[in-house]
């Protein structure tokens, strides 16, 4: 079942396995180079159906360190088109994640502490939905005004419309792991008093308001995925049971897959680690919500990812740091599996 092809709208997909948006942090001004083109192109030489590129802000203030990637400008398109196109020439699906950290943003990268980064240094002020900083000795961000939030869900349209010219044919919404929109979402994280906090209908509405704006903007033969935390693991934050309604929210909004992963709203979450702990997740949405659904989190072998996708917990599998120890994961799953994959004529040899 891992390698019979998935079609979502336009978009057939050689198989259920899919590379997962990995932070880089190696852009200089929000461009993409030649790391991200050796990088997301090894994964389709791999065999991946599915490559999605990293967290691109739509936003210069959106990313969550000045090394991250960007689609906020249009010379941006240039370098992502050169990308898009390898990814596609291999037999991949390209795709694209559209991202704003919100409170989480002007950090250092994650080996150089990912601590915030003061303006005097280089660094900006983030914006949240609240000004509550996500850790107790961070800053706090500056509380978005609705005329900001406007202009944010603006970013996202205009950014879809530069995936589009870059060539990518699919893109997903950040919609997770404390980011600007899971902030929104959260309880935790949204203490706002207007139509933007405080009852489910208001939190989300951000949420719908960028998906209708990237639907939109977005051809209607091509997929869009939103990826959403399924729980924040913490007392008195979002859950499982708010993302199914979401899912069920955005289904009649033209989002084609939830791409389920968890946590992230707060430092305190208390996250019960183990192989394959988001499928349940992925499971339920897709059963209640009626919406095609993506397992990702610790997936790490060939018959457990096969097992996800032939019982139908979800639709497809997202791989992260398994595709970062094995850029070739599909080739070699597909011969544990016994399955015929054939790969790149220029390695057939090795195979």
């Amino acid at each position: 079942m891992l390698f019979t092809p998935l079609t979502l709208r336009n978009v057939t997909f050689r198989n259920r396995i899919a590379c997962s948006p990995m932070c880089q942090y190696s852009s200089v001004d929000g461009f993409a180079n030649d790391w991200h083109l050796v990088h997301l192109g090894s994964r389709a030489v791999g065999g991946a159906g599915l490559v999605i590129m990293e967290a691109t802000a739509v936003d210069g203030r959106g990313r969550i360190s000045p090394a991250d990637q960007g689609i906020w400008k249009d010379d941006h398109v240039e370098f992502l088109s050169r990308i898009a196109r390898f990814l596609r020439e291999q037999g991949a699906a390209a795709g694209i994640q559209l991202a704003h950290a919100g409170r989480k943003a002007s950090t250092r990268p994650p080996w150089e502490g990912g601590t915030p980064i003061p303006p005097r240094e280089g660094g900006w002020e983030p914006v949240a939905p609240s000004a509550v900083a996500f850790r107790p000795e961070d800053p706090p961000p500056q509380e978005l005004s609705k005329a900001g939030i406007g202009a944010i869900v603006e970013a996202f349209a205009a950014a879809t419309t530069r995936a589009l010219h870059a060539g990518f044919q699919v893109v997903e919404i950040h919609g997770a792991h404390g980011y600007l929109i899971h902030e929104f979402l959260s309880p935790l994280c949204n203490r706002r008093t207007d139509e933007y906090g405080g009852t489910f209908e208001n939190r989300t509405r951000l949420a719908i308001e960028v998906t209708e704006a990237v639907r939109a903007a977005w051809p209607a033969d091509l997929p869009l995925f939103l990826r959403i935390s399924a729980t924040d693991w913490a007392e008195g934050g979002w859950d499982i049971a708010d993302s199914v309604e979401l899912a069920r929210r955005v289904r009649g909004l033209g989002v084609d897959l939830i791409d389920c992963s968890s946590g992230g709203a707060v430092p305190h979450q208390t996250i019960p680690l183990a192989p394959g702990y988001q499928a349940p997740f992925a499971e339920r949405i897709r059963r209640e919500a009626g919406l095609a659904t993506g397992a990702v989190g610790l997936i790490t072998t060939a018959q457990q990812a096969d097992e996800i996708v032939r019982s139908e917990r979800a639709d497809m599998v997202l791989l992260g740091r398994a595709f970062l120890r094995d850029p070739y994961f599909p080739l070699h799953a597909a011969r544990d599996l016994g399955v015929e994959m054939k790969p790149p004529l220029q390695y057939a040899r090795a195979f």
